[in-house]
């Protein structure tokens, strides 16, 4: 599925938002301590995204208002304390901004692509998170491996799919948080048997508009009630 799937999901002729509805003094409000990275971040994105094959060429001109806000909206639902794996995170969506925005959080990002890892490392470099570690590996080769508090996700497949791939990473107590499109509650409704096999023991959806700008995103939100573990390899 498309990083940008999410935009076949708005109803016909509307308009998605662009970034001259907000301004600095508000964005800068909005992610407080860790503006300096936000805008870097920002930075980096508008400058390679489209060229590297991060972001499409729309998305340019949309990069707060469709990337990092977007991926902001996550923060809310996080743990005090813990480990975050961030599967398919491609340019770094949502697990850069979590990672800049929570640095009390140890942050993996997951992802099997080399050229997206190359990116990654230069992002993790640039805007110096240390609370960062990064796999080049898809969600199923870390199952046994990698154990996490909370899984996060973006558009990178249905959801069916990726909660097989994603829940067996997470704790017993831990969740799964996805940003979707809004048709999320359909999709909840048609995997309901697969998310109960894989331990799911709640779900929620969530509209976030943090900025109030009439266009939220959607936050699926998955708790595990128990681990679906492999034995460790090796």
């Amino acid at each position: 599925m498309s990083e940008f799937a999410e935009d076949a999901e708005r109803p016909a002729g509307a308009s998605p938002p662009d970034d001259s509805r907000l301004s600095a003094e508000r964005l800068e409000e909005f992610f407080g301590s860790a503006w300096p990275q936000a805008v870097r971040f920002h930075a980096l994105l508008r400058e390679h995204g489209e060229k590297r094959g991060l972001i499409g060429p729309r998305e340019v001109s949309r990069i707060w208002t469709r990337h990092l806000l977007n991926s902001a909206a996550l923060t809310a639902f996080l743990p005090d304390t813990g480990v975050v794996a961030d599967v398919g995170t491609g340019a770094g969506l949502p697990g850069v901004v979590v990672a800049f925005s929570r640095p009390d959080l140890e942050v993996y990002l997951v992802e099997p692509m080399q050229r997206r890892i190359s990116w990654l490392e230069e992002v993790v470099a640039e805007l110096d998170l240390h609370n960062v570690g990064l796999r080049a590996a898809r969600a199923e080769e870390l199952h046994g491996v990698l154990q996490v508090d909370v899984v996060t996700a973006r558009a990178v497949a249905p959801l069916g799919r990726l909660a097989g791939w994603s829940l067996p990473l997470v704790n017993a107590g831990g969740r799964f948080l996805a940003l979707k499109g809004r048709r999320a509650a359909e999709e909840i409704a048609g995997t309901e048997k697969t998310l109960r096999r894989l331990g799911v023991v709640r779900t929620a959806v969530h509209e976030i508009d943090p900025m109030g700008l009439g266009d939220p995103t959607t936050v699926v939100e998955l708790t595990v009630g128990r681990a679906n573990r492999k034995k460790p390899r090796g």
